[in-house]
């Protein structure tokens, strides 16, 4: 059974909007088990139990939330024994140009240099599920064709 974590902090509900229609999309592939929790409810050491990690957050002066931030902080004590899990990210801004893309890229780079597999995609959002304000129906569906390719990577690898 793949094990996927998804994570996330919501000031205003968009980001955990997101997070919720990733999960669901998750649970619709076979051989996953999916816990989807706020980032106050997850121990840096809740990390090393998952196949795949991913982590959402509004966007804060073109980065990730403070909260997000820690967290990640945190795990350098975990440095190395994240390696060859999946990673991934997702993001709200409050507009176009809103720093969505460089906060997902900031959650990605230090997946990276944890040793993190991460996809991308060749078609919509190239780095992970991006809204501007509440998720309308095209970053709903980026967020349900990212949940399906984090938990079928995930399956293949670690199912």
């Amino acid at each position: 059974m793949a094990k996927i974590l998804i994570t996330y902090y919501s000031r205003g509900g968009n980001t955990r909007e997101m997070a919720k229609i990733i999960e669901s999309a998750a649970r619709q592939v076979a051989q996953t088990e999916v816990t989807c929790q706020e980032i106050d409810q997850v121990k840096v050491d809740d990390l090393l139990l998952y196949d795949a990690i991913i982590i959402g957050t509004p966007v804060y002066y073109g980065t990730m939330a403070a909260e997000i931030k820690k967290l990640i902080d945190d795990s350098v004590c975990h440095h190395s024994k994240l390696a060859g899990k999946i990673g991934g990210a997702f993001a709200s801004s409050g507009n176009v140009g809103g720093g969505n893309e460089t906060a997902i890229m900031d959650i990605i780079k230090a997946q990276l240099i944890h040793g993190m597999i991460i996809p991308g995609s060749a078609q919509g959002d190239h780095y992970g599920p991006v809204s501007i304000g509440k998720p309308d129906d095209r970053a709903m569906a980026q967020c349900q064709k990212f949940g399906k390719l984090i938990a079928k990577l995930t399956v293949k690898m670690f199912g």
